[in-house]
């Protein structure tokens, strides 16, 4: 059997999104659950004549660059680049050059970098790779359509991870149907535990700062003075955790969402789940513990909020319990595994 390693495509970040970790967390997998199957990421970086080049498109017109999106011949290897320890415990396998083997390299590239398929003529070098579609709002990475249709035509796989996602890569690429490949994410659920609960609301506000602050507005009159709301902005994971642990409420802002999953472990947390279900949600935003708001709707968001701090009771977190272990049934470590090993087996089946 052939040895294959799967290439993760990433940009060196200062933090790293949710996105982002889990592509880490996915490359780590791989690289245990079949001895024919290696992975690393590759993180690349603007070259200095590259950055040169868009600064200047930015105040001379002579400059002035159409192409929107990045371009991937202008790319080159961040060699220096590390990710910091403290976003995963083992160690990240790291990528160090872009002359790729046809025979076995498999190029995973992010949904915000799609069109480099073409730029780096992959097609035509007979290098197979994936696109990974964690966002279909993120997917229009250049204003060259024709681009970016030929770089998911020619992929060999289209990997997401929601059924929201799967019903709009579909539709727009009726194609390319047979190629998407779902996978599951997780959440620790160790990690997120249920304390004594307090008078907290949380809130995660970074997506949509403007409808947060509406809110917070309109809830200044209303709010109950032993309740308090605490935004969680640019916290350490060790205090999201304990925050979550000690809230009855968390509020969701999610915003075109592939597969929203603050939510989820606000709700295994045990936290009444309010606000906008952000696209991939819908696959989880169940009754009783997600509530619904439409985008934008403020009042009924602040009402809701009031009526479920009246109708509150200790006796919420044991009548919601089995809901709780289906959450974290589905979203599981286990369940995760198991669609990367079908996903590894599929990649292998390319090289054969």
């Amino acid at each position: 059997m052939s040895e294959v390693n799967i290439k993760y495509l990433l940009p060196e970040m200062k933090g790293a999104s949710g996105g982002a970790k889990i592509i880490y967390n996915h490359s780590l997998i791989l690289n245990n659950i079949n001895k024919n199957i290696s992975s690393e990421i590759i993180h690349l970086k603007k070259k200095l004549s590259y950055k040169f080049e868009l600064s200047l498109s930015k105040r001379i017109k002579f400059f002035d660059i159409k192409y929107s999106g990045w371009d991937g011949k202008k790319m080159k290897i961040s060699k220096q680049y590390r990710p910091k320890k403290d976003w995963h415990n083992n160690k990240i396998f790291i990528g160090d050059n872009l002359n790729f083997n046809k025979k076995k390299d498999f190029i995973i590239i992010p949904e915000i970098w799609a069109h480099f398929a073409v730029d780096l003529k992959f097609a035509e070098n007979k290098i197979k790779y994936a696109i990974f579609v964690q966002g279909f709002y993120h997917m229009n990475s250049t204003n060259n359509f024709l681009n970016l249709k030929k770089s998911y035509e020619d992929a060999s796989l289209i990997i997401t991870t929601s059924k929201y996602s799967v019903s709009y890569i579909k539709t727009m690429f009726p194609k390319i149907s047979k190629n998407i490949f779902r996978v599951n994410l997780s959440i620790d659920s160790n990690k997120f535990k249920i304390k004594k609960k307090r008078n907290k609301i949380t809130n995660m506000p970074r997506k949509l700062p403007a409808h947060s602050d509406l809110l917070i507005f309109f809830l200044k009159n209303l709010l109950p003075k032993n309740w308090k709301i605490l935004p969680l902005i640019n916290v350490s994971e060790k205090k999201l955790i304990h925050s979550l642990s000690i809230s009855k409420i968390f509020l969701s802002f999610s915003n075109f969402e592939g597969m929203g999953m603050p939510p989820i472990e606000a709700a295994i947390s045990g936290n009444k789940v309010i606000g906008y279900i952000g696209g991939g949600g819908s696959e989880y935003w169940k009754k009783p513990i997600f509530i619904k708001v439409e985008n934008g709707e403020i009042e009924d968001f602040a009402k809701k909020i009031i009526s479920n701090i009246k109708s509150y009771k200790k006796s919420w977190i044991k009548n919601t319990k089995k809901n709780r272990l289906l959450l974290s049934d589905y979203y599981s470590k286990k369940t995760e595994k198991e669609s990367l090993i079908l996903l590894s087996n599929k990649i292998l089946k390319f090289f054969n």
